[in-house]
């Protein structure tokens, strides 16, 4: 069983430029797919491939959210199968809107293509997102001395939140602008482990744009035999 995935809809009525938006925020924040508490983790089977190479291995995501990867020998395939884990399993964790932006205000900016602009002030200034018919569809954030630039294209809706389905990522220099490294194109596909979820990667297929010396490349993450740990 698998969602089908959909492109955000057109908002109805765009949000006055310097309004106060906090409640349009919160509700594409709180639209976000999240596992529920209490989540056990599962395992499964992991394979990776890029070009005529293939290497497959077995996984397991803890209730911890921790990740261990096993019968891959390949140090650096065996750490990309346990970040591109990671990643998804950290961003199913459910946090209040206050827990993460409570220290934030949210003002409006311009409406386009993509949504409607949220400018935040607060600890967070400088940050920036774009939500569209309570999904956030543009992500500018400052993490680490980057930033980080996140367009999401299209979703998969799963009852109970949606998750994204294809979308980009860029890394550029916070002060000068200055790209760092390639575009990468993600497109992700979320089953459930049983009715009703909780919802887990399946496979995630990666392109990354060609920058300076550095190639442009495709990696294909698949995830198989998902079982719930018990």
């Amino acid at each position: 069983m698998t969602a089908t995935p959909e492109a955000p809809t057109q908002i109805a009525t765009p949000i006055a430029p310097g309004s106060d938006c906090t409640a349009a925020f919160r509700a594409a924040y709180e639209n976000r797919y999240t596992w529920e508490p209490g989540f056990g983790g599962y395992s499964g089977r992991c394979v990776w491939e890029q070009d005529d190479r293939r290497v497959e291995g077995t996984f397991q995501v803890g209730a911890d959210l921790k990740a261990t990867v096993e019968g891959i020998d390949n140090e650096e395939i065996h750490k990309a199968i346990g970040s591109q884990l990671w990643e998804v399993a950290i961003h199913r964790v459910r946090r209040s809107f206050e827990q993460t932006h409570g220290n934030n205000t949210f003002s409006a900016g311009d409406t386009d293509s993509v949504g409607t602009e949220v400018i935040v002030g607060g600890k967070n200034t400088g940050d920036r997102y774009r939500v569209h018919n309570d999904v956030v569809t543009m992500v500018h954030r400052h993490i680490h001395g980057t930033v980080v630039t996140i367009f999401t294209e299209s979703v998969t809706h799963t009852g109970s939140g949606y998750l994204s389905h294809t979308y980009s990522s860029q890394y550029a220099d916070p002060a000068s602008g200055e790209l760092r490294g390639g575009k990468s194109h993600f497109t992700d596909t979320f089953v459930p482990l049983s009715e009703g979820g909780p919802w887990v990667l399946s496979e995630r297929l990666v392109h990354n744009e060609a920058h300076g010396d550095t190639p442009a490349g495709e990696q294909l993450f698949r995830f198989e035999d998902l079982k719930p740990l018990t």
